[in-house]
């Protein structure tokens, strides 16, 4: 029986607990604003894959209160890279010599500070897609879609650490998830952040929907294709050439297959309505950053960084009451 703690337990991350231990692993969750109701009653989880779903992890305020170390250790936290203390030093105490760390987080370039902080640990990158919301504190509802993408950090990690990231899917697997292992999973990051480094601030900073912000004005679609050119020119100097025009363009047109509906609201845009701080710093200052390094002109995506980092620690303020 694996031992798992899982490190951020709001909606995804509850979805996880569930088929963590549903594949028979031992599963603790960190819980913060949710405690008290996940300690009282597990998670509620009506699901449209799974069903109606109850789950009763062990269920701790910190990871100095879970009994530790564990065989993975899950981060379905939203990733603020540059935090003080950073999630790599809050989740020490649960990593011992052989404990896999995952990474179930959206953005960018996100690994490093886990790499430099666990050099010997098996790095297991995710790409997330699974749509899932907390309507009340420890009930969860979750969509038709729950996917992981899954490989090493670095993509050429030893055979030991690819064989960690193999067990972490077939251990998924047993609990009827979905998860498919790459070479190099940074692909699949590049291609969701052609989406993410791209609605995700647009759709925060104006307020609106993907289908309201692009009928907002008749120039709006093509503007987005700018961005996500910006985003695909990244990815290709990082030698990701499947990163092309013929995806962004499919990515685009899903979004343009929606014009008949409301449209989709970004996570970036639930957090800011709920008073919330952004993922900005990991979708789209990592992005910029990236692109610095190899001399790639962002324009917009460096605009759309400054104000979304502007409205972030607006929000930082508002939350600290100042």
């Amino acid at each position: 029986m694996p031992k798992v703690l899982l490190f951020g337990a709001g909606a995804v991350g509850s979805v996880y607990a569930y088929l963590f231990s549903k594949a028979g692993a031992a599963v603790t969750a960190v819980c913060r604003s949710n405690y008290s109701a996940a300690k009282a009653n597990g998670f509620t989880i009506r699901s449209s894959l799974f069903g109606n779903v109850q789950c009763s992890p062990s269920i701790v305020r910190s990871v100095n209160d879970a009994n530790g170390p564990f065989d993975y250790v899950i981060l379905c936290s939203k990733a603020f890279p540059g935090s003080k203390p950073s999630t790599a030093e809050i989740i020490k105490p649960a990593v011992g010599p052989k404990t896999a760390i995952a990474l179930l987080q959206n953005g960018i370039g996100i690994e490093e500070e886990y790499r430099e902080a666990f050099p010997e640990n098996p790095i297991i990158s995710c790409v997330v897609y699974c749509p899932a919301t907390e309507v009340e504190s420890g009930v969860i509802e979750h969509g038709e879609v729950e996917r992981l993408e899954v490989g090493t950090f670095p993509h050429d990690a030893s055979a030991e650490h690819k064989q960690a990231a193999h067990d972490f899917v077939a251990l998924l697997r047993r609990a009827g998830g979905t998860a498919e292992f790459h070479e190099d999973v940074q692909v699949q990051r590049w291609s969701k952040l052609l989406v993410n480094a791209s609605w995700n601030p647009i759709c925060a900073l104006s307020r609106s929907s993907d289908v309201k912000f692009m009928m907002a004005a008749q120039s709006n679609v093509s503007w987005v294709r700018l961005v996500m050119l910006e985003i695909m020119a990244v990815a290709q100097a990082y030698g990701y050439s499947s990163i092309n025009e013929e995806l962004l363009d499919w990515q685009l047109g899903r979004a343009k297959a929606r014009m008949n509906g409301p449209g989709i609201e970004p996570s970036m845009l639930a957090d800011v309505k709920k008073g919330r701080r952004i993922e900005v710093e990991a979708i789209v200052g990592n992005t910029v950053r990236l692109a610095e390094r190899k001399g790639v002109q962002v324009t917009l995506l460096e605009s759309l960084y400054a104000l979304g980092k502007g409205l972030d620690e607006s929000i930082a303020r508002s939350t600290a009451g100042n």
